[in-house]
């Protein structure tokens, strides 16, 4: 830790983010490009992280830096911070090396006071002015830094536009302002016991303190939990000179993009207020005029702006996120950073970028994380359906894609109805940063104040949400649970659907249909192969499943479990009768009817992926999952299938198990049955056969042994499936090719992999089974304690989403090791719900497996990933 904690905007450089935090960084380099940059200085993010090891307070050596810093700012503008005559303002705004919009605190208008305010006046000549400030500066400072509630304030200026009969605030005198400051500061008397500060130099210490404290508010520990944001020291502060908004209709605040970041067209974007502070616009109080208008407005500001934009984005190679004030015509440059988008428009930037040669290909690829491909592959609303819908409101499209679910009016019923698994959309006047919960556990988010760049629309593009955002017509009552549109009530729990893309509120519920992947994403997914190594598969037990993954570029089946085709139709029967057999001959008479049922769904997916390579798994689950547990139920089977009820119940009863993940299941199942493994194997390979000649392609199945976790149950089921598929292909003539190999998922299959490898030629690593026995967590019941586990820090992340590479990921490097040096040419896969999750991807490639298996919609989040994996090794 160096002994420097604080730096003036001169002083510092974009590469110093983690220092400076992205705010203070981007100020520094902007001010050395030459631009209007209201001076100021930075308080390092280090100083954040001693102000809470030290037990909230500063070393005198902090606060010595703050005085220099802040005396060398008075001398630069001529002015002292809370001056009778001619005051310094200031404003304290949070910044972490991670963007985290509206999740920490800001302060605007400091320096102000009961003799500071008479002083701006006088100097300004602008009474209003000077008054709207000061009320601003209290309310502001009353709700971050004294904690009084922001709604205690709102009575007070609702109260005094109801007397005057307006609606605005800026239809309010001076007179009007001054009375709505008396009312501030009683509201602070009341509910703090203490009065509002009047030293300027308190209440710039405070304000730092607030920011640093708003580090570890609720909102921002959530939001760096849900976008897993880490190894962070805390946030810096940025103490910089007011320059004002609000000083009449030649002044105004606004906040733009350099490239559209809903659909990343490369147009300018974003929105402003006239006679107003930049909080107006984010917090969607008044709903802001689109940033085109400007250009009749203040043309000059306007052309000004456009330069500024297309030199910073050239500087900083990416889409930039601006925030600007202009003071009585004079524009100024109050923050600029990478900006939040969707994952369609980060798409579209990252490839536009590489042709207008800005950027590599590479770069273009990580440019777009790979999880925010899930948005580009949400749902659309059908267009039939759609057209009959009832369009109930047209709001702002803040966020595309669509969104259907039962309405609620807060974050926390939201949050709690959708850990009941109920889908919800979320309907709030605005949201603030509070909502954070709520938002993220939403399908969907519609507000009736704010604009596109409100907070409600920046975190909904970062989250990939649909959003609706301005729509001015539902008038949101929360108190009563309702909303209105005209004569139209809508209820808490009703259901309405969200068209964020073109801004529309149905009533009811919509359809939705799979998205159509657009022509850059083609683009961006061809890169990704060309860099991959790592091959990418499906886990699909249907042609339909195996379709959409081929679809979305998967090169192979890593997975097909036959036990969810057991349970269609008549086969069900089929499957239960077996079971009810006393002995071998009753199996395989029921065996019998299920052979061409089995080979007919393989024959359907072997034709859907053709020369590309399908596993097939072996019946893995206990035979008691087949059949019926309750009494009513267990009656009536045994009336159709025409047995006594009383044999059902014994059969029933003597399969039940006190733990059945770890018992009667996978090969375990077919060593006490081998006649099931020899149907199922004979399936296989007649299917194989039937396709090839039907369609002339080269069909090479590949048979999975599951569970094995003494090599001899892999020896003696080899034997059993190798004879039997033999025997077929004599029978037919063929000269198919077959493989058989095991699923690793009991940790002794993996400690034991060198002797398990002379029996297979390919191992998959079934890394749900693996993580289940290797933590002994039971992977049904882990919901009742990991969340606390994650919450009290015992755990990073739930091992059942996430690969825990330190336990769980050893036993897969092992048995890489031992499998190779036993078979060199051994594939090696991997299909459980890991293969489709970003850092287990780049787990997998480091370990040198062959290839990642997961649902077909994760196939593309998987082969970005996989590109990734070789970028970030190269770096």
């Amino acid at each position: 830790m160096s002994e420097k904690y604080v730096y003036s905007f001169e002083e510092g450089k974009k590469e110093m983010k983690m220092l400076l935090g992205g705010k203070g960084a981007n100020l520094a380099e902007m001010t050395s490009l030459g631009m209007p940059i209201p001076p100021g200085f930075t308080v390092t993010t280090e100083v954040c992280d001693l102000y809470y090891k030290n037990g909230r307070k500063h070393t005198p050596l902090v606060i010595e830096q703050i005085d220099k810093k802040l005396k060398e700012l008075e001398e630069k503008q001529g002015k002292k911070l809370g001056d009778k005559e001619d005051p310094l303002l200031v404003s304290v705004r949070s910044g972490a090396a991670v963007s985290m919009p509206g999740m920490m605190d800001t302060v605007l208008n400091l320096g102000l006071n009961d003799e500071s305010v008479i002083g701006i006046a006088k100097k300004t000549s602008n009474d209003r002015f000077a008054w709207d400030s000061y009320r601003r500066f209290i309310q502001m400072f009353g709700n971050v830094v004294m904690g009084v509630e922001h709604s205690q304030f709102e009575e007070v200026l609702d109260k005094v536009k109801e007397t005057k009969g307006v609606e605005l605030d800026t239809e309010l005198d001076t007179d009007d302002l001054k009375e709505v400051v008396k009312g501030y500061k009683e509201v602070i008397q009341k509910e703090k016991g203490k009065s509002f500060p009047q030293n300027p130099r308190e209440q710039l210490q405070m304000s730092i303190d607030a920011v640093f404290g708003s580090w570890n508010n609720p909102r921002a520990i959530s939001y760096r939990r849900i976008n897993d944001i880490k190894g962070l020291l805390g946030t810096a502060v940025n103490v910089q000179t007011m320059v004002f908004g609000n000083m009449g209709e030649n002044s105004g605040t606004g906040v733009c993009f350099s490239r559209n970041p809903s659909t990343g067209e490369n147009k300018f974007y974003g929105e402003y207020l006239m006679n107003a502070q930049g909080e107006d616009v984010v917090a969607g109080i008044r709903t802001p005029h689109p940033i085109k208008e400007l250009e009749k407005a203040m043309p000059k500001c306007y052309k000004e702006l456009v330069e500024i934009r297309d030199k910073l984005e050239k500087h900083y190679k990416d889409m930039q996120d601006m925030e600007f004030t202009i003071q009585e015509g004079k524009l100024y440059m109050l923050q600029t950073r990478n900006g939040k988008r969707t994952a369609a428009a980060a798409v579209k930037i990252a490839v536009d970028m590489e042709k207008e040669k800005l950027i590599s290909k590479k770069e273009a690829l990580m440019r777009v994380e790979p999880n925010q491909l899930n948005q580009l592959l949400h749902k659309q609303l059908d267009p039939i359906g759609k057209q009959k819908a009832e369009v109930l409101a047209k709001g702002l499209p803040a966020s595309p894609g669509a969104a259907v679910g039962e309405v609620a009016f807060t974050a926390e019923k939201a949050h709690e109805w959708a850990q009941e698994g109920r889908k919800v959309i979320l309907v709030r006047t605005e949201t603030s940063p509070e909502d954070i919960e709520g938002m993220n556990a939403a399908q969907g988010i519609l507000t009736s104040r704010g604009g596109m760049t409100s907070h409600a629309a920046v975190v909904a593009r970062g989250m990939g949400k649909c959003c609706v955002a301005g729509c001015s017509d539902v008038n949101v009552k929360e108190k009563e649970g309702i909303f209105t549109v005209g004569n139209i009530t809508v209820k808490e729990g009703d259901w309405i659907t969200l068209d964020g893309t073109a801004g529309e509120v149905i009533l009811g519920q919509v359809p939705t249909t799979d998205p159509s992947l657009s022509g850059d994403f083609g683009t961006l997914m061809e890169w990704a192969d060309e860099v991959r190594k790592l091959g990418v598969r499906t886990n699909a037990d249907t042609p339909k499943d195996a379709e959409v993954a081929k679809k979305f570029g998967a090169e192979g089946i890593g997975l097909c479990r036959t036990e969810h085709m057991f349970f269609e139709g008549e086969r069900i029967k089929a499957v239960r009768e077996m079971i009810l057999s006393s002995n071998v001959e009753g199996r395989k008479r029921a065996l019998v009817k299920l052979l061409p049922m089995q080979q007919g769904d393989f024959e359907g997916i072997f034709e859907v992926m053709g020369e590309l390579p399908v596993t097939i798994r072996l019946l893995d689950p206990p035979l008691h999952e087949f059949l019926p547990h309750e009494e009513k139920d267990i009656e009536e089977l045994a009336k159709e299938m025409n047995v006594k009820a009383g044999v059902l119940k014994d059969k029933v009863s003597s399969l039940h198990e006190l733990n059945p993940m770890l018992g009667h299941r996978g090969c375990r199942l077919a060593i006490t049955f081998p006649e099931i493994a020899e149907m199922q194997a004979e399936a296989i390979i007649k299917a194989a056969i039937n396709t090839a000649k039907k369609t002339g392609k080269k069909i090479v199945p590949e048979i999975m042994i599951p569970l094995v976790g003494e090599v001899k149950e892999l020896a003696y089921l080899r034997e059993v499936v190798e004879k039997k598929v033999k025997e077929i292909i004599a029978k037919e003539k063929s000269s198919i090719k077959y493989k058989i190999g095991t699923m690793i998922e009991v940790p002794r299959g993996a400690l034991t992999a060198d002797a398990v490898a002379e029996h297979a030629e390919f191992f998959s690593f079934g890394t749900n089974d693996l993580t289940q026995m290797t933590f002994g967590f039971s992977r049904d019941d882990v919901g009742k304690f990991v969340p606390e586990y994650i919450e009290k820090g015992i755990l990073e992340k739930d091992p059942f989403q996430v690969l825990d590479q330190t336990g769980v990921g050893q036993l897969v490097k092992m048995a890489v090791e031992k499998g190779r040096k036993t078979r060199k040419d051994l594939k090696l896969g991997i299909c459980g719900e890991h293969g489709g999750e970003p850092s287990s991807v780049e787990f997998c490639h480091n370990a040198g497996l062959t290839y990642v298996s997961c649902s077909p919609y994760r196939v593309p989040i998987a082969r970005l990933a996989a590109a990734h994996a070789v970028l970030k090794e190269k770096k």
